[in-house]
């Protein structure tokens, strides 16, 4: 009698064993929110109590003029990218047409492309004084900017096209993701009832998956509205240009605060849009998802459609761009590779690997834990998380520095005091502070893809795991995790290319004598020397193009294809 009571009382303290380790993950979400909203509850207080109230004269003057021009800015990148991503993955998902097996990883090349990067390419070859416009010159005799019209490339309409063409990968990644994880029966029944496949697209595919569209046209829009390198170089009056001019040109910081206050309402308006926009869809995997995909056969003109929208974005924002920086980089070779321009790849490339390890494990603490536990406190809790990629990265880093240089003062004093030694910077002037800065940055990235695909997971799944005596930590690394491998080396790879062209934040927050690539290029670009800012550009481009080849790689092998 006495055995079996005793091996009965580990069976009775299961519930309460699985219950406190149900509460530990509320407590780490909390905690890590708690750390991460810092920085953006550091610029709302800036913006709330700054040292000079110019909130009023920023109504009457620019801030009209700065949300309209934002507001169409991201109308237009959003109409390109979804144009763009939506086509294309279509197309190479479910059509056969030549070049179809290179475009499927061809298309997320242009992602590796920083949009500033892009922007000074164009510029280059189609301003005034570039090859483009100079050869028309000389084809048909013309004198002067009067004899003839030519499209300016410094206006709105030109941002709106550079950005969507390096932010079009977003919805092309994800809705292709979505694409490979629907039921072949489902293009079975909608081909027997007689409908094309377009009809199909349109009546069937895009409904279903509207929740990772929403998500990638969200994460479009969040870019767009944190854009600064091309909006300045093609003086567009955003928001973003609007905060840097009140900050730089006027010295304050408490109205920058309160511009990026208006840009956070922004994005809590698309987060919003994108939650309720899947409000009442909740999707499983199907049985079938696993089986092959019959492509859509289709006509020569129709093959030469699908050619023609995978290979126009594709050469405009990669082979362009890329083909332009590679003749460049060949030319001035010899100047550019020097001792700095090595430690400033390694300095990149060591951050870059870093955030994106630690984005994605506090997005799996947090979509775990939300759940485990999806409360309304835990839907906050993963907003405020999402908040610091609303703000601009010079922003944030100024509400990264301030909390972090008053812990290194604090402690510095403390230690001064107690034992009578400087402990010096130890956190606002090491990297340790770009890390955290893009972390908080890029923490949406990660959390948003895993908490999707979390949502696709059968709650039967975790049922059967406790069931079977598993905690729910090891419920997510036994269960979750494996079947999550596609999600969360998405989620790091994007992270990690972000972070590679990741410009303003790093500006202000490098150590002394530290460098990246994107500050390398910077330097060079604002100086008009595109030239020698070409090398590095490339090392930028090129460390994207590797993650982004096993990713395609990765998301393909989850299908195969009759």
């Amino acid at each position: 009698m006495t055995e079996a009571v005793t091996a009965a009382d580990p069976g009775l303290s299961q519930p309460l064993l699985a219950k406190r380790a149900s509460r530990r993950w509320i407590i780490a979400a909390a905690l890590i929110t708690a750390i991460v909203a810092l920085p953006v509850l550091s610029v709302i207080f800036l913006a709330f109590f700054p040292e000079e109230n110019i909130w009023p004269h920023l109504i009457d003057t620019t801030l009209p003029r700065y949300l309209w021009t934002t507001i169409q800015l991201m109308v237009g990148v959003g109409a390109i990218t979804l144009a763009i991503g939506l086509s294309s993955a279509w197309a190479v998902t479910m059509c056969e047409f030549p070049g179809r097996k290179f475009f499927e990883w061809a298309m997320l090349l242009p992602f590796a492309v920083p949009a500033y990067v892009i922007a000074y390419v164009y510029t280059s070859l189609l301003d005034y004084a570039g090859p483009v416009q100079r050869t028309l010159r000389d084809w048909f005799g013309w004198q002067n900017a009067s004899d003839y019209w030519f499209p300016e490339i410094r206006s709105l309409e030109g941002a709106t096209l550079m950005i969507g063409l390096v932010l079009y990968p977003y919805v092309y990644l994800l809705a292709r993701a979505a694409f490979l994880e629907q039921s072949p029966s489902l293009f079975a029944v909608s081909r027997s009832l007689g409908h094309s496949a377009l009809s199909t697209f349109f009546r069937v595919v895009l409904p279903i998956a509207r929740p990772a569209v929403a998500v990638g046209l969200s994460l479009v829009l969040m870019e767009t509205l944190n854009d600064f390198g091309t909006v300045d170089f093609f003086a567009v009056q955003t928001l973003t240009a609007g905060l840097f001019d009140t900050w730089m040109n006027l010295g304050n910081l408490g109205g920058a605060a309160q511009i990026a206050t208006t840009m956070l309402v922004f994005v809590v308006i698309l987060v919003t849009l994108e939650r309720y926009s899947r409000r009442r869809q909740q999707q499983y995997a199907a049985r079938d998802n696993r089986d092959p995909i019959r492509r859509f056969t289709m006509s020569f003109p129709r093959q030469l459609i699908c050619v023609a929208v995978c290979a126009i974005p594709f050469v405009l924002g990669f082979v362009i761009p890329a083909g332009t920086l590679g003749l460049y980089a060949w030319e001035y070779f010899e100047e550019s590779w020097n001792p700095d321009f090595v430690q400033n790849t390694l300095n990149s490339l060591f951050l870059s690997s870093a955030a994106a390890l630690t984005t994605l494990l506090i997005g799996v603490i947090l979509a775990y834990s939300r759940r485990l536990h999806n409360t309304r406190g835990m839907q906050i809790l993963m907003r405020l998380s999402s908040l610091g990629y609303a703000m601009p990265g010079a922003v944030l880093a100024v509400g990264v520095i301030v909390p972090l240089a008053g812990f290194d003062n604090w402690l510095d004093s403390l230690m001064r005091n107690t034992f009578g030694f400087s402990t010096g910077l130890l956190l606002s002037g090491t990297a340790f502070a770009l890390v955290f800065a893009y972390t908080v940055r890029f923490l949406a990235v990660s959390a948003g893809s895993v908490e999707s695909a979390l949502q696709k997971v059968t709650p039967s799944m975790d049922m059967a795991s406790r069931s079977l005596g598993y905690t729910p930590g090891k419920t997510l690394v036994n269960v979750h995790l494996p079947m999550l491998r596609g999600t969360l080396l998405t989620a790091a790879l994007v992270v990690f290319v972000d972070c590679m062209k990741e410009l303003p934040a790093t500006l202000i927050l490098r150590p002394f004598n530290f460098e990246t690539l994107a500050t390398y290029v910077y330097q060079f670009a604002s100086d008009e020397r595109l030239f020698h800012s070409a090398l590095p550009s490339l090392i930028i481009v090129l460390a994207g193009i590797v993650p982004i080849i096993l990713m395609s790689r990765s998301i393909s092998n989850t299908r195969s294809i009759a």
